[in-house]
């Protein structure tokens, strides 16, 4: 059966937004945007009946490109799985290379940039074109995403090269930017490399089944408890959407279990650059060298959320659970209901609020199976729970200790960061004020050492913004940044920590070097092509009207009533604008939206006939209080031969006939050509 969004609240496009939805696509594909645009994502349900919804059956996903585009469901199968079936492809399919091993490497990368014209010798320019590029679990992380109500309308996936004004930058959906390093370091696991690449909702369980935790009656993908799927809790999280990589596990118990969970999340690390170095000059990096010996390491990396930016993927880490679950689907993101924006990158303090509280924070099941340990989240943009979490107020370190420690520490920072970018100094002094409130948690006496730590280390992604993933200055702030590590992993030394500690080693997302001088954004062209929209890069929310138009049996009047098209107050029927004309049948006119939509007043509604000659205007007003606006009509013309125009201030206009046909863009034949 269809398994389409889990919760609705009116991201995608739904059949009012057809028309500016098609637009937009339309406008992000084409011109000088298309050269910047990979993929435009959304989310439609099924299109209506004769009038009425058809049978729901969870709608389709839609990935749109100047290539081809592809629809595709998401199923439940009987056992409980989730698969994806394609259900249409025009062109070609833009994200059918799902190869997860593909580009881990430099020279990889080096011969896909040659395959699409860049020069592979230049790694501020080896850009990599999307014809060369893979999108692992691409259909899953596109449907999670529509899972939220927060999720937008569209969503777009920029080219690998054509995204912001810094020389490196993340978030799209192909592998170069979604990928980070997996390491899992210490007892318990399988030492080696390991050909295969996990999603980084499968870092937090298998994590936690190392460290020998019990199953919970929790939500799988599906959304559905164990208790409800009918089976023994079989989950490590209240809401888990990732598996527990036993791959990388010892089951046979060959080393002992850890007892200590230690997360070092290198910020914006590239994988192949942390790779390359670890190759190069093993002796640069001694600290993560130590910890690579001891680890299975993921070939393929950690796949990571969609999109690939820090506050949704560090939440996604932490909770196993993709960002359409966990709710923070953005660092910015528009709330429908409350007709805002909200910014947890833009506040950074006190940001764990965010989060859904129908998922677990791993500090949350530390917790629940350790009551009384300590939970430490240094600098970490999602901390809930956490008992250490200086950005969520929570503060466990003795303030005077840190201070000293810090003024200590700083002699650890390259100078260079303080001539050449302040920003990247910034992020050097907080690391350092990071690591000695680490120093000062595992050196106190009158607590236990932390159980867990989420130790976010922001000079990686600095650096990498500011001179490119490949970049002497990304290679200078790895190097400072193995320090910072390896001053913890002495601290845990010498206090006999070491050997019972599962260490992992990832990041948040990958990087892409830039063409800086594009000063790319690709969703700043829809406003600016006339469409009004909430911005929030690299998501849209139309704002759109809702339009119903009717005509009275005699044919001597009609009607338009129009409403917010943005999710009003659930009512568990009907529309909220149900029409009123007597036609003898109670359902001619629901939609099958059990959504009300407040009435939209002042409303700009023009009224045409169009015949053989220039279209004569029939009536012209604006809608009432209750969204109506009401007319004359010539009973000797047809419905389909008289056109409703409504417009209204910061909403996009509407184009229908009174016979309720909408008038819209045909999409596939504006992009590919006349359709068979």
């Amino acid at each position: 059966m269809g398994h389409g969004p889990q919760r609705r609240g009116g991201q995608g496009l739904d059949a009012e937004q057809e028309e500016s939805g098609n637009r937009a696509i339309m406008t992000l594909l084409t011109g000088a945007t298309g050269e910047q645009v990979d993929l435009v994502l959304t989310w439609r349900p099924f299109p209506t009946v004769d009038g009425r919804a058809a049978a729901d059956d969870g709608g389709a996903y839609e990935v749109w490109a100047a290539r081809g585009m592809v629809r595709f469901r998401r199923l439940l199968a009987g056992d409980g799985s989730l698969h994806y079936e394609v259900v249409e492809v025009v062109g070609r399919n833009p994200i059918a290379d799902d190869d997860p091993l593909a580009l881990t490497t430099i020279a990889a990368e080096r011969a896909a940039a040659a395959a699409g014209g860049f020069d592979p010798d230049d790694p501020a320019r080896r850009f990599i074109a999307p014809e060369q590029q893979s999108y692992p679990f691409g259909y899953e992380r596109v449907a999670q995403l529509f899972d939220s109500p927060n999720a937008p309308d569209l969503a777009v996936s920029p080219r690998d090269w054509c995204s912001g004004s810094q020389p490196g930058t993340h978030g799209a959906l192909h592998v170069r930017q979604a990928r980070a390093p997996l390491w899992l370091s210490g007892p318990g696991v399988l030492v080696g490399r390991h050909e295969l690449a996990l999603r980084a909702t499968d870092i937090a369980p298998t994590c936690l089944a190392a460290l020998g935790f019990p199953f919970v009656d929790g939500a799988d993908a599906s959304g559905r408890t164990s208790s409800e799927r009918g089976v023994a809790p079989d989950v490590l999280l209240a809401r888990q959407d990732g598996r527990v990589a036993h791959e990388l596990l010892d089951s046979a118990g060959a080393s002992p279990q850890p007892s200590r969970l230690y997360v070092f999340l290198l910020d914006g690390m590239h994988q192949t650059e942390l790779q390359h170095q670890l190759e190069r000059d093993p002796s640069s990096l001694p600290h993560l060298h130590r910890l690579q010996q001891r680890a299975a390491v993921v070939a393929g990396g950690s796949i990571v959320n969609f999109p690939s930016i820090t506050w949704p993927s560090h939440t996604t880490i932490v909770t196993g659970s993709w960002c359409g679950h966990h709710g923070v689907v953005n660092p910015s993101y528009y709330l429908r209901d409350e007709r805002r924006m909200v910014s947890p990158q833009g506040v950074q303090m006190g940001t764990e609020v965010f989060a859904s509280t129908a998922v677990e924070s791993l500090y949350e099941a530390f917790h629940r199976q350790h009551p009384g340990c300590v939970t430490a989240a240094i600098h970490a943009p999602f901390g809930r729970s956490a008992r250490h979490a200086v950005l969520e107020g929570r503060n466990l370190c003795d303030r005077a200790t840190v201070k000293s420690l810090t003024a200590e520490l700083a002699a650890d920072i390259n100078p260079r960061w303080q001539h050449e970018h302040a920003s990247v100094a910034g992020e050097a002094m907080l690391d350092t004020r990071g690591l000695a409130q680490v120093i000062e948690l595992f050196t106190r006496t009158d607590q236990p050492p932390p159980d867990f730590v989420y130790h976010e280390l922001a000079l990686t992604d600095g650096a990498g913004h500011e001179y490119g993933p490949h970049g002497d200055g990304l290679v200078a702030a790895l190097v400072e940044t193995d320090r910072r590590i390896g001053r913890v992993l002495a601290v845990l030394d010498d206090h006999g920590l070491f050997d019972d500690t599962l260490f992992v080693v990832t990041a948040d997302h990958g990087m892409a070097p830039q063409a800086t001088e594009l000063r790319a954004n690709p969703t700043a062209h829809v406003p600016a092509a006339g469409l009004a929209a909430e911005i929030a890069e690299p998501m849209i929310w139309l704002r759109d009207l809702a339009v119903v138009v009717e005509r009275a049996p005699d044919g001597r009047t009609g009607r338009v009533i129009v409403a917010d098209n943005d999710t009003g107050i659930h009512t568990g029927n009907d529309t909220g604008y149900h029409t009123g004309y007597d036609t003898g049948d109670d359902t001619a006119n629901d939609t099958g939206n059990d959504t009300a939509k407040p009435p939209f007043a002042g409303a700009e509604v023009v009224v045409e006939h169009h015949g053989d000659g220039a279209p004569r205007v029939l009536a012209a007003g604006l809608t009432d209080d209750n969204g109506r606006f009401g007319f004359a009509t010539p009973s000797d013309v047809d419905s389909c031969r008289i056109g409703v125009v409504v417009r209204a201030t910061g909403r996009n206009p509407r184009h229908l006939l009174l016979d309720g046909t909408r008038l819209v863009l045909d999409l596939r034949a504006a992009l590919y050509g006349p359709q068979r």
